[in-house]
């Protein structure tokens, strides 16, 4: 994916002395493994050291918010990514967890100043929840990643 690459090159990618949460979610493992890897690769391509990340699981995404919002309200940590993965079923619960999940993240950034990054993927089927926990560019965790790195520049430098 070229075109994210070049995307990229004009934003400011600086890690020096920052830190960053990372905030996983248990349920499909299978899916928030692959998109926690990706996290670490983009945080480790930009410079962030091993020692300066933290990640801490919860059992599933409506449990993100709660633990995103202590380690944000730490102020030990420059951004804090959640990851999960919401797949479609036969009832309504996807529509409940997968809202409270994105609104309790948006809330815990509001409230406390600090980048907390959705990457938690709402997705229709597995297969599609697979492509966006793919390789580099095509998933989700990298992507909220450099979306961290950015915002915590970004922010510093307004």
């Amino acid at each position: 994916m070229q075109g994210v690459e070049k995307c990229y090159e004009t934003i400011d990618l600086n890690t020096e002395g920052h830190c960053y949460a990372v905030v996983v979610a248990r349920f499909n493992d299978h899916i928030t493994q692959k998109l926690l890897d990706g996290a670490l690769d983009g945080l480790k391509e930009c410079g962030v050291k091993d020692e300066s990340i933290h990640v801490s699981w919860v059992p599933g995404a409506f449990e993100l918010p709660l633990v995103a919002k202590k380690l944000a309200e730490s102020k030990n940590f420059d951004a804090v990514i959640c990851l999960g993965a919401v797949i479609r079923g036969e009832t309504a619960h996807f529509d409940f967890v997968a809202a409270e999940a994105a609104s309790g993240i948006l809330q815990a950034s509001l409230a406390t100043d600090v980048p907390v990054l959705f990457s938690v993927l709402t997705t229709e089927n597995l297969s599609q929840a697979q492509e966006r926990a793919g390789a580099k560019e095509a998933n989700n965790g990298y992507s909220g990643a450099l979306s961290a790195i950015e915002m915590v520049n970004l922010l510093k430098n307004l």
